[in-house]
Formats: C-alpha cells, sequence, structure tokens
C-alpha cells in the first residue's frame, strides 16, 4: 500500500504513495543531476506553472474539450498549487534535457493527483485526471513551459525592481547627507577637479534607476506569450479560438498584462525577449560593481589609502593581521556581479543553438536568468543594507586633500591663462608647494580677493566663468 504501479510507453515502474508526481517526473530525477537545485527553489515557476494549467483548463472547458466536472477538479487543484501548498513535490532539476518536458510534466502529474485526490479517487487512477489527456489538453511543453517561465520572470522581475529602487534611494539619501562634503574628483586615477561628495553619490542613484526603465522595457517583450501555440505553433490538437481564449483567462487569473504573439510559429522558436533581459541584467550588474570598485577606492586605506569615506566595518579582515577591516560587502557585490556577467553569455549560447521550431535550450535559458535575478536582488539588498546605509565621510580631509591638490588650477584656466597654469602645475608637482602659494604669494598672479572668489565651496561644485 506504500507503492503504486504507474506506466509511460517506456514501461512500468512504482511510485511512492505519498507522493503527487509520477512516472515521468521520477524518470527526470534519475535522468538529471546537474544544478541539485530542483524546481521547488523557484516558487514563482512553480506557481506560475498553476496558472497555466488553471487558464487552460479554463479555456477548455469553455470551448468543450474538456468535460466541465473534471476541468474544474484541475482549476482547483492548481489553484491549490498555484498556492504554494504543494511547492515540495516539483523536484525535477532546473536544468534538463527535453525543453522543459519534465518540468511540465512534474505539473500535469502533481495536479492530476491532486484532482484525483479531491474527487476521492487514489493517486495514478488517471481515467478520472490524466497528467496528459486532462491537465495538459490542449497545451504541449512548448507553449505551456515557456508561458509559465515568463509568468514567473515577470513577477519576479518586480522584487529585483524593488530591491533596484531601495538601492537608489539609499544612494540618493546619502547624496543629500554629504551635499556639503568638498572633495576631490578624479579621472584616470589621477586629480581632475573639486567636487561635491553629494554629487557623486546621487550620481549613483541616478545610474541605478536608470536601470528601472530598461526592466520595464524587457518586461513588455517577456509579457507575450505563444501559449495555444501547442508543439511548433500550429495549434495541433487545440480548437478553435482556444489561443486567445487561453491568454484571456492567463490574464485574469495572474493579473499581468499579458498578450498573445502574432505570429505563433515564430514565438515558438524565438528567445530573443531572454536575450535582451540578460542583457539588462548584465549592464545592471556592471554598473552595481563598478560602484562597488568606486567605494572600496574610496574607503581605502585608512592611513595608506585615499580614506574619503568610511564603510561599515562587518567583520575582521585577516587571520593574521589585528585591525584589519575589509571591505567584505563590495566585494561579494562584485562577485555576484561577475556571475551574472557569465551567466549572460551562457544564455547567449543557449539562444544562438535553437535549431529549427523550437529552442531545447530553454531550461539553461530559464536558469541563467532566475538565478540571475535572485543574486542581483540579493546582492542589492546586502549593499544597501549592510553598507551604503552606513557610509560616512571623512569632510575634513577630503577638504585638505582638496586645497593641496593640483588639480585646483584648472579654475584659474580663464584668468591667468593655460600656459601659465601650466607653470604652476609643474613647480607644484616638483616642489611641493601649494597651488595657492605659488600662484597668490609668489608669482602674486591673482591677488587673494580673487582666489577667494574662485574657491568658494559652490563656485567649486558648481563653477561659474569667473575671468580677471
Amino acid at each position: 500500500m506504500n507503492q503504486r504501479r504507474e506506466h509511460d510507453f517506456l514501461g512500468e515502474r512504482e511510485i511512492p504513495n505519498d507522493v503527487y508526481y509520477g512516472i515521468q517526473t521520477l524518470r527526470a530525477i534519475e535522468n538529471f543531476h546537474i544544478t541539485g537545485i530542483p524546481l521547488k527553489v523557484e516558487p514563482l515557476f512553480v506557481q506560475a506553472l498553476g496558472y497555466v494549467k488553471k487558464a487552460a483548463a479554463m479555456a477548455n472547458a469553455d470551448l468543450g474539450a474538456l468535460k466541465r466536472e473534471i476541468a474544474d477538479s484541475i482549476m482547483k487543484a492548481s489553484d491549490r498549487v498555484i498556492s504554494g501548498e504543494f511547492n515540495n513535490q516539483f523536484i525535477t532539476d532546473l536544468i534538463q534535457g527535453g525543453a522543459g518536458t519534465s518540468v511540465n510534466m512534474n505539473a500535469n502529474e502533481v495536479i492530476a493527483n491532486i484532482a484525483l485526490e479531491m474527487q476521492g479517487k487514489e493517486k495514478g487512477d488517471y481515467q478520472y485526471c490524466h497528467p496528459n489527456n486532462h491537465v495538459n489538453c490542449s497545451q504541449s511543453t512548448n507553449d505551456a513551459y515557456p508561458t509559465a517561465f515568463r509568468i514567473a520572470l515577470i513577477n519576479k522581475l518586480s522584487l529585483y525592481k524593488e530591491s533596484l529602487r531601495a538601492l537608489g534611494d539609499a544612494f540618493e539619501a546619502k547624496g543629500e547627507e554629504f551635499s556639503q562634503v568638498l572633495k576631490m574628483g578624479r579621472t584616470q586615477l589621477q586629480d581632475a577637479v573639486p567636487m561635491s561628495m553629494g554629487d557623486e553619490f546621487k550620481a549613483f542613484a541616478t545610474t541605478i534607476r536608470e536601470e528601472l526603465a530598461r526592466i520595464e522595457e524587457s518586461k513588455k517583450l517577456i509579457a507575450e506569450v505563444n501559449m495555444g501555440a501547442t508543439a511548433i505553433g500550429t495549434g495541433v490538437n487545440a480548437p478553435e479560438g482556444y489561443a486567445e481564449l487561453v491568454v484571456k483567462h492567463l490574464r485574469t487569473v495572474t493579473g499581468l498584462e499579458l498578450v498573445l504573439a502574432t505570429d505563433l510559429i515564430e514565438a515558438t522558436n524565438d528567445t530573443g525577449a531572454y536575450v535582451q533581459l540578460s542583457g539588462v541584467l548584465k549592464r545592471t550588474a556592471i554598473k552595481v560593481s563598478k560602484i562597488c570598485n568606486d567605494l572600496r577606492l574610496l574607503s581605502s586605506g585608512p592611513r595608506c589609502g585615499i580614506n574619503e569615506i568610511n564603510l561599515p566595518p562587518m567583520q575582521p579582515g585577516s587571520s593574521i593581521m589585528p585591525g584589519k577591516v575589509n571591505p567584505v560587502i563590495p566585494e561579494v557585490v562584485n562577485q555576484t556581479a561577475f556571475y551574472v556577467i557569465g551567466a549572460d553569455l551562457t544564455l547567449t549560447l543557449a539562444a544562438e543553438a535553437g535549431q529549427l521550431q523550437l529552442n531545447v535550450m530553454e531550461p539553461v535559458i530559464a536558469f541563467s536568468l532566475f538565478t540571475s535575478i535572485t543574486y542581483m536582488t540579493n546582492a542589492c539588498n546586502t549593499l544597501r543594507e549592510k553598507c551604503v546605509t552606513g557610509i560616512t565621510a571623512n569632510a575634513e580631509r577630503t577638504r585638505d586633500m582638496v586645497m593641496q591638490s593640483i588639480g585646483i588650477v584648472t579654475q584659474l584656466n580663464p584668468i591667468i591663462g593655460y600656459e601659465k597654469s601650466a607653470a604652476i602645475a609643474r613647480e607644484a608637482l616638483e616642489t611641493g608647494k601649494s597651488v595657492h602659494d605659488i600662484a597668490v604669494k609668489e608669482k602674486k598672479l591673482v591677488t587673494q580677493e580673487k582666489w577667494d572668489e574662485i574657491f568658494t565651496f559652490e563656485n567649486m561644485i558648481r563653477p561659474k566663468f569667473i575671468n580677471s
């Protein structure tokens, strides 16, 4: 009584009677030992599979392809999957052969057995609710899997956007806090001209917020689904009007603005939307990693580096050097970005590898996008919570560095000209004297009054043209 026998066209197998998946899922978990990460780790994907199966049952009942009582039982079972009640039954590896067939059958079998149990029948008694004939009615893996994948992506991206928005807000808040901190701007790691540290951090906020619009653009492409295409886009085994109706029901049950692709054959083999989304994730990862590089440089020291800012000390930095504290949060975010950049190449190769009417590499595309979004969401939250909000500025040091720098000579150009300014810079570099002492005291090229007019805080961070 602890086992039940199920069959497929390859033969029969014993299935533990306390599980809701069936023989095809069992074969999948025996065949695919790749990531060790099962489908249940992505609950939004499991939920999306429930949405797809529910909408399909609704459309099939409306069109007479399923008896109403069977469709109703599938819808009720799907609702329980959507709620997360059966997440632990979704156990196929996220990377698998078969273009996602094992994921689709995992959902079909679980929903069929939930429905049977709700009808008072035994699990595996598929004459009353069959994984293929009923739960998968008017579907193929080739439209059910990518449609569920896209629904999950849209919902996952919404969570990611929240983490990005919060990170941008944290940088904006620091920008306000540091608005009166004078510091030296740098180009090519060399002193350039003065700026406000507040403007530097507000620029971080701006570059992060730009990504929100790019994500929205990608979401619109992802929202185009091929549901109703069945095997290759011709709609084989689906009743007339099914594609339009099932997408209508999907919009209702998901609350998402999903649209039916205009060319289902193209939509079944094309993965361009995934490529674009992956590119956006890579772009954001590069931006965030660049910011982390800046934070590490600006906090370097504390005695022998730039030391313009202090990052929150999170843990001892060395097993041998007492007192050493490392910038571990920016470092871990850097490493996350490197993974996302690499995952983009994986996805690019997978998208290119699809032949003819189907891209069978979609499982690794799904794995790449799911992991990249998860990792970037976690990285943005970690960077904000454990680093950005606790950054402090060393305002006295940054101002001293500005006034002792050679870069401030640039603001003398309109008054004494480039040649004389360059001569002052060279002499300051060779002798260690300040630009002020050479220009005002020794060469008397500008008066102290003119110097004071030029080098106010406001004029250094928002320069106005001043001539003699």
